[in-house]
This record gives structure tokens, sequence and C-alpha cells, in this order.
């Protein structure tokens, strides 16, 4: 049987087959699924080197989504709780606000452009 997985945005198609027959699972809607035995293996992710300052220097988004709007620029001065972003995901919006007063030195995303949970969308000075 071939199945197609999808890990970190990447897609690969894979060969399963039965390691060992048992009793009959109860598959939904009429697929016959047996007991395997299945091994994924997958690289890790690559590092990220953090800004100087470390974690606190960064804002991460708190989830998977797609930038609608970015609202703050490099340079600009924040308080913590201003939007700096807003994403949409499962057709809400969120907004993704500053952690920390300080300026904005780099922001890392733009509209219309996908983010994972946990990605850095803007770095601080």
């Amino acid at each position: 049987m071939k199945l197609k997985i999808t890990l970190d945005q990447k897609t690969y198609e894979v060969d399963v087959e039965v390691a060992e027959s048992e009793a009959p699972s109860m598959a939904p809607r009429g697929y016959a699924v047996e007991p395997a035995s299945v091994r994924l293996t997958a690289s890790p992710a690559p590092a990220v080197a953090l800004p100087t300052g470390g974690e606190e220097k960064v804002c991460r988004s708190p989830v998977s989504g797609t930038v609608v709007r970015v609202l703050a620029q490099p340079g600009q001065t924040l308080q913590v709780g201003d939007v700096l972003v807003v994403l949409e995901a499962m057709k809400m919006e969120t907004n993704i606000t500053a952690p920390v007063s300080g300026k904005v030195a780099k922001v890392n995303v733009a509209p219309g452009e996908a983010v994972q949970s946990g990605q850095i969308v803007m770095e601080f000075e």
C-alpha cells in the first residue's frame, strides 16, 4: 500500500506493507486495514540562529496560518501588547502582539506568506 505523508511541508510517498496479521480491525467506511509495523524517519529541522539577546528579542507565531497584515515596520518603537502581525488560521484572525517593549529590528514575514507555529515573525533591537 502506498501512502503520502507530509512532514515539515515536504511530502513523501512511502510503501507500507503488513508485518504481521492479527484480528481484523474496525476500519471506517469499508476500508480494510490490518495491523502493520511502520517506521518513519525525518531529519531534524535546521537550527535557526537567534539574534543577539536570545529569545526575549524575538516574537514567534503562536499558531500556523497565513499572514493577512504586517502592522509593524523596522525601526518602529513598540509597547508590550501592540499588534505586530495579523494571521488567518482556520478562518479566524489571530493578532500577534509585541511580547516586549522596544524597537523593531527585522520583519521576517510578508502578507500572503504561510507561517508555522513557533516561527520567528519579528526581531527586536
